[in-house]
């Protein structure tokens, strides 16, 4: 096991310290330990070492941790859809979380100019990712409710409630930017495919209360989890509540999909890729999966910025078409292997 988290927590690390150097100045390891090691003491570089600090500090730093905690909290909201639908092709954009947070965007950056006169200013300029985690708990809300009867939840009614509400939120996408402005149209199309570009400080504080939130819920599903991949009968006779470990599941799910999506938009496949892969290398356990994933996926998606950043330089790609690049044909191989294992 610690050899596991080692490797996961190695790859976070060396993309960690690789967010932090490339880019159009590139620094060293040794200068940017300097730079972080005095900001720690309360020390701030001066004269030719000020920009350098400010590209780190300023730029750069809340850009890295932004990432860490969305990739950590896309691939852990993946797990937990994994290990809740027992199917590992399950991802939270299936179950519609991810479009009903789109939606919600879409609908501020057309409609967002009409309110933002009354709002304070400081609810006015956090109205995009407001809306977006809102209605990604609407639409988690609303699946609960189709798929629980009599206080117990199906499964498999959440799955086809969440592919309808994926599809109906869609439409309503479709229909909200087919009546936007070209300007709006733009703004709305760069942010559905992702980016870290407008990382700040206020982002980082905004995300870090839903991802502690969600490592929470993570801890006390591992078990759960675990009992759930032999199937709900099973699961209870070993002494698990099931219902619950499902409401634990919906709401992690909801806080690591949702806050993603509100602080950095729509990034697809990180949620599927990385929970697969590290069952490709380490097995199922989830008391292995989940802090692996976490781990991993911050790295993953901090590799793939560094990328979307540097590729076209100055020009910046969006990052979902970066973590699609890769996503899609690992999803691909996915498929073939699951169909060649069930005809062969």
């Amino acid at each position: 096991m610690s050899f596991a988290i080692g490797l996961c927590a190695g790859v976070a690390l060396a993309a960690f310290l690789a967010s932090l150097a490339i880019g159009p100045v590139t620094l060293s390891p040794g200068r940017i330990a300097e730079i972080l090691g005095a900001a720690l003491r309360g020390e701030r570089a001066g004269g030719a070492a000020l920009r350098e600090s400010v590209i780190v500090l300023d730029v750069r730093l809340p850009r890295t941790l932004l990432g860490l905690l969305v990739g950590g909290g896309i691939a852990l909201a993946g797990a937990v859809t994994q290990g809740i639908f027992r199917n590992p092709l399950a991802d939270p954009g299936l179950i519609g979380i991810s479009n009903g947070a789109a939606l919600a965007a879409a609908i501020w950056i057309v409609l967002g100019a009409h309110f933002a006169g009354v709002l304070p200013p400081a609810l006015a300029d956090a109205g995009l990712p407001l809306m977006a985690f809102a209605g990604a708990l609407v639409a988690t809300v609303v699946l609960y409710l189709i798929a629980t009867r009599e206080g117990r939840t199906s499964v498999a009614t959440m799955l086809f409630a969440g592919i309808a509400i994926a599809a109906l939120a869609a439409a309503g996408t479709g229909l909200t930017v087919f009546a936007a402005s070209d300007q709006q149209l733009r703004d709305f199309t760069f942010w559905s495919f992702g980016s870290l570009g407008g990382a700040t400080w206020q982002k980082v504080a905004a995300a870090l209360p839903f991802m502690a939130v969600l490592a929470l819920i993570c801890g006390r599903l591992v078990r759960a989890l675990d009992a759930l991949a032999l199937g709900e009968a099973e699961a209870f006779h070993v002494g698990i509540d099931v219902q619950r470990a499902k409401w634990l599941a919906i709401l992690a799910i909801a806080a690591g999909a949702g806050a993603s999506v509100a602080v950095a938009g729509v990034i697809g496949f990180v949620g599927l890729v990385v929970p697969h892969l590290i069952r490709l290398l380490f097995g199922p356990s989830h008391r292995l999966l989940l802090p692996c994933a976490a781990l991993l996926g911050g790295g993953l998606l901090l590799g793939a910025d560094v990328v979307a950043r540097t590729v076209v330089s100055p020009a910046e790609l969006p990052l979902g078409v970066v973590t699609a690049g890769f996503g899609a044909p690992f999803f691909l191989w996915l498929l073939l292997r699951q169909r060649v294992g069930l005809t062969g």
